[in-house]
């Protein structure tokens, strides 16, 4: 029985990043969901299927294994014990993972898999519902947060170092009204687990935060 550690938060909070590094200094696997997407995507087009195909790419799904395994610091994405990581970024297998994502089955068959590399490997993932939904039993729930106003100037930062012109009063509003969305939608909606800790990263520094999720997992 491996190590879980969910992270759960809203948008810009920086799980992704917390993660990984929080990850790489624990041991972990950090799992890279939408690469678990772009596998089951490589699968989908090696069987010949059209992305149209919904009945193909729910009986594919019976026949494909999706893991993820670090190899010298670095993903590897393994499809059927086939290593297919320099393929993830093809424009074929993109698409292919934007059409399928959407349909159900699809989802259900990524949740297993994340579920079942959970039981085999110490792992860390972070999403909207990982606490709540994907590991409800994980070791060490987060919930990451941070004010609208400091993950809005984040993301301005990131935007104008990038020399991308943007309205910092535009950003905070679309960060709120996507907090909105994902705290009220149907399916899996944003919340913080029971059991979860919180930690506000507001006024926080990266190296901070991950200092804080590690000392929880011992």
């Amino acid at each position: 029985m491996g190590i879980n550690i969910a992270i759960d938060g809203p948008a810009g909070a920086g799980k992704s990043t917390i993660a990984k590094l929080v990850a790489k200094e624990k041991g972990y696997i950090y799992v890279d969901t939408g690469a678990m997407y772009r596998g089951l995507a490589i699968h989908f087009i090696d069987q010949g299927i059209r992305p149209e195909d919904t009945d193909g790419i729910i009986e594919a799904c019976r026949s494909a294994q999706v893991t993820i395994q670090y190899e010298d610091g670095n993903q590897q994405v393994y499809l059927n014990g086939k290593n297919i990581t320099a393929r993830l970024r093809d424009e074929e297998v993109g698409n292919m993972a934007s059409k399928s994502s959407p349909i159900p089955q699809v989802r259900k068959k990524l949740l297993e898999l994340q579920q079942g590399l959970a039981r085999e490997q110490d792992v860390i993932m972070d999403g909207r519902d990982i606490g709540t939904c994907v590991l409800p039993n994980a070791d060490v729930k987060v919930y990451l947060t941070a004010s609208v106003e400091t993950r809005a100037k984040r993301r301005f930062d990131e935007l104008t170092q990038k020399g991308i012109a943007c309205d910092f009063e535009e950003i905070a509003k679309d960060i709120a009204e996507r907090d909105e969305r994902d705290m009220t939608r149907e399916t899996a909606p944003l919340k913080q687990a029971e059991d979860a800790v919180l930690i506000d990263s507001s006024h926080m520094t990266i190296d901070e935060v991950v200092a804080a999720i590690a000392a929880l997992c011992q």
